[in-house]
C-alpha cells in the first residue's frame, strides 16, 4: 500500500552516483521543507492570496517529496516534514464541513481533487495508528464527495461525467476533472469503494473533449489531436498532455484519443513560455512515460533539458506566466519535481 511497500535504499540512491536530476530534486526538496510553516503547511509568500496556506500547495509539496522517494516514516528532515504537513491536511477545520471539502480554502474544486489525490497516494503511510486511522477517515469522506459532485445533474449531455468549479457545478471542464479522475483512480487502487461506472463516466468525457471528427462509429478521425478544454474546443499543450495521462490511468493505452494525443504531442516543444507550462509538463513527463521506448526516452530528456536550465539557485522554479507566477514557487517546484520524477514511478497512481 502506497511507498511503504518500496525499499527507501533504491530512493536514496544506494550504490549508484546522483545524477543531474537526482541533484536538481534533492534542492527541490530542501526549498519545499524550508518553505513549511509553523502549522504544517508548505506555504509560499510569492504566491496570490488564494494560494498561499492552502490544502493543495501543500498536498503538492507532499507528493513532490513522496515521487522522489521520502516518506513520512522516515527520520529525515524530509520524512518529518511530510508527517507535519499531513496532520496540517488532516486536522479538524471546520471550513470542510462534514463532507470533507477541502476546495473551502479558496482552491475549489481544484483543490479539492489536488488534495484528495495526495491523501489516497498516502493511504497505509500514517505514521501513527491515530493518524493512519484519520488519513482513512478523511480520504474516504473526500472521495465520496468527489463521487456525489460527478452525479449532480449536468446543463447539457457534453458535460456528463466530469466536473467543475464547484461540488454541485452543473457544467465540466477538462484541467477540473482529470484531477477528480486522477484521485479516484488511486483511491480505487487503494482499495477505497469507488464504482466502477464513475471511472468509466468519467474516461467517457475525456474522449468527448478530444478534437476530431467522428466516424460513424464514433470514432475520431484526426489522429493528430487531443483533448480540448471542453468539448469542442483544439487542443492545448497542457489539455492534450492532461488527457493522455489520465486516460492512460484508467486503463486506455491504445485508444484512437490515446494513439492521436500521442501523435500530436510528439510534435509539440516543450517550451517554458507555454500557457500552464508546470502543469502541463507534469502530465506530459508522466503520460509520455508510458508510451513506447523511443517516445518516453526523448520525452524524459525534452522535459530534463528544459526544467533543468529553469532552475533557481535556491531549488526552486518559477512560473513565466501570469497565472503560474502567482500560483507561487512552491505550486511550480512541486510540478517540476514530479516531472522529473518519472524515472522513479514510487508513486502507485504513476506504476498503471
Amino acid at each position: 500500500m502506497g511507498l511503504a511497500a518500496l525499499p527507501y535504499c533504491v530512493s536514496a540512491g544506494a550504490g549508484r552516483a546522483k545524477d543531474r536530476v537526482d541533484i536538481a530534486t534533492d534542492k527541490a526538496a530542501a526549498y519545499i521543507v524550508k518553505m513549511q510553516e509553523a502549522n504544517g503547511s508548505f506555504n509560499d509568500s510569492s504566491a496570490r492570496q488564494s494560494a498561499r496556506n492552502g490544502y493543495a500547495m501543500t498536498a503538492l509539496g507532499i507528493m513532490a517529496l513522496a515521487s522522489i522517494g521520502h516518506q513520512p516514516v522516515d527520520p529525515s528532515r524530509e520524512g518529518v516534514a511530510m508527517k507535519k504537513a499531513l496532520d496540517f491536511i488532516l486536522r479538524k477545520d471546520p471550513r470542510r464541513g462534514p463532507k470533507e471539502y477541502f476546495g473551502s480554502d479558496g482552491s475549489r474544486m481544484y483543490g479539492h481533487g489536488i488534495t484528495t489525490l495526495c491523501l489516497t497516494e498516502m493511504l497505509g503511510m500514517g505514521v501513527t495508528r491515530t493518524q493512519e486511522a484519520r488519513l482513512r477517515e478523511v480520504t474516504t469522506k473526500a472521495v465520496n464527495l468527489i463521487l456525489t459532485s460527478q452525479n449532480v445533474r449536468k446543463s447539457s449531455p457534453k458535460h456528463l461525467g466530469g466536473w467543475r468549479y464547484t461540488p454541485t457545478a452543473r457544467d465540466s471542464d477538462l484541467s477540473v476533472t482529470v484531477w477528480q479522475l486522477m484521485a479516484l483512480r488511486s483511491a480505487k487502487n487503494a482499495g477505497l469503494k469507488v464504482p466502477k461506472e464513475a471511472i468509466d463516466m468519467a474516461v467517457r468525457y475525456l474522449k468527448r473533449s478530444y478534437y476530431s471528427p467522428r466516424n460513424a462509429r464514433g470514432e475520431p478521425t484526426n489522429l493528430r489531436s487531443g483533448c480540448g478544454y471542453i468539448p469542442g474546443q483544439p487542443p492545448r499543450y497542457s489539455t492534450a498532455a492532461a488527457g493522455l495521462l489520465s486516460l492512460q490511468v484508467c486503463g486506455e493505452y491504445d485508444t484512437p484519443e490515446v494513439r492521436g494525443t500521442t501523435n500530436w504531442l510528439v510534435n509539440q516543444r516543450v517550451n517554458s513560455k507555454e500557457q500552464w507550462f508546470y502543469y502541463g509538463t507534469y502530465y506530459y513527463a508522466q503520460g509520455m512515460q508510458k508510451r513506447e521506448k523511443h517516445i518516453a526516452d526523448r520525452a524524459r530528456k525534452l522535459t530534463e533539458d528544459v526544467l533543468l536550465k529553469l532552475q533557481r539557485a535556491d531549488g526552486s522554479w518559477e512560473g513565466k506566466d501570469g497565472m503560474e507566477k502567482g500560483a507561487g514557487r512552491i505550486y511550480c517546484t512541486a510540478m517540476a519535481t514530479l516531472s522529473l520524477s518519472v524515472k522513479h514511478h514510487f508513486l502507485p497512481i504513476y506504476q498503471h
